[in-house]
């Protein structure tokens, strides 16, 4: 290989090396301030030090920061961060792209940083879905029913059967009760929805959701703003949104819901007071938003076709499982006239 080559080489590795150091160390400070799961953090800690064994005086040696062209580039992009949530995400990809760059030159010069950039490549993958909650939005995205749950002496019962029929989401729904007895509650959910492989999340209190472990938190449009309870739960944790117009759906979007809930679509005891939104709001979210979106208002037995033909693909009930004779079975029945599609 000719000298020049070999420092053009070098100088990539060195750059890469930087880079990936970098962004591992932004996901790190994350991870550590921000309360993220600690088998991350320590796999982050591993990583940067790894890099950093491989980042030789000779690769230092080739830089030349004067002359790279590089270092004057920018993008817009750049000096815009929507959420923690975004600023986690960016650097994982500047990550995975520094690690690519670095298992394709090392070849050249470094063959074993090249197998330790690919080794490092997967490891990272799953450091992403750990970090971010993107295992938690692929199960999300899965749901299509979700039990908003109402007071009740069985509730925890109620809950376990509807799971055992396949439940995949449930929030815990209680507004009067004092925090100690919701946090009792809550502890006692989050032990039946982990063996079942279920989503749990807590209805409005974000330090409750914390506080049991919960895989997220739902707001209402009176509730703490979902920028501060960002910022609160970190990017790994779920934030639903409740939303009743065009304009509250597009907000939520915009400050980074993870799912909208849509309605109340018709009149309901859960929302007394609340004009109802009908189908045409479940046709719009259907039509304009990204987002994952339940339907929630009145959905029984007797409405569920006419829900799904204005376009919902998932729906929130309450009474319709919480106050039914058989929880088990009506779980089942919504859940195969959901998964039909």
């Amino acid at each position: 290989m000719a000298v020049v080559e070999e420092q053009v080489i070098l100088r990539i590795l060195d750059a890469n090396l930087d880079r990936a150091r970098e962004g591992v160390r932004v996901v790190e400070e994350w991870l550590r301030f921000g309360g993220g799961p600690g088998a991350s953090l320590a796999e982050c800690k591993a990583l940067r030090q790894q890099l950093g064994r491989f980042h030789t005086d000779r690769l230092r040696a080739a830089r030349d920061t004067p002359h790279d062209p590089g270092t004057g580039l920018d993008h817009p992009d750049e000096g815009m961060r929507s959420s923690t949530l975004d600023v986690v995400r960016v650097n994982f990809a500047r990550i995975q792209e520094a690690l690519r760059v670095l298992e394709e030159y090392a070849k050249l010069a470094e063959p074993d940083l090249a197998a330790a950039a690919k080794a490092w490549r997967y490891r990272v993958y799953t450091l992403e879905s750990a970090a971010t909650g993107s295992d938690l939005r692929a199960r999300l995205a899965a749901a299509r029913l979700y039990l908003v749950t109402s007071p009740h002496p069985e509730l925890v019962e109620i809950v376990e059967r509807s799971l055992a029929a396949g439940l995949p989401l449930v929030q815990l729904r209680e507004k009067e009760a004092p925090a100690r007895a919701v946090l009792d509650i809550a502890l006692r959910l989050r032990d039946v929805t982990l063996r079942h492989g279920a989503l749990l999340i807590v209805n409005d209190r974000v330090d409750l959701a914390l506080a049991c472990g919960a895989d997220g938190v739902h707001l209402g449009q009176e509730d703490l703003p979902l920028p501060r309870a960002r910022a609160l739960m970190g990017p790994r944790l779920l934030i639903g949104q409740s939303t009743h117009a065009p304009a509250e759906a597009q907000q939520a979007v915009a400050d980074g819901a993870d799912y909208l809930g849509v309605g109340p679509v018709y009149a309901t005891p859960t929302k007394e007071g609340r004009t109802p939104v009908g189908l045409a709001y479940v046709r719009y979210c259907r039509e304009h938003s990204e987002r994952p979106g339940f339907a929630i208002g009145g959905i029984d037995r007797s409405n569920l076709e006419a829900v799904i033909a204005a376009g919902a693909e998932r729906v929130a009930v309450v009474r319709a499982i919480m106050a039914a004779e058989d929880p088990g079975r009506t779980t089942a029945w919504f859940l195969e006239r959901l998964n039909r599609g």
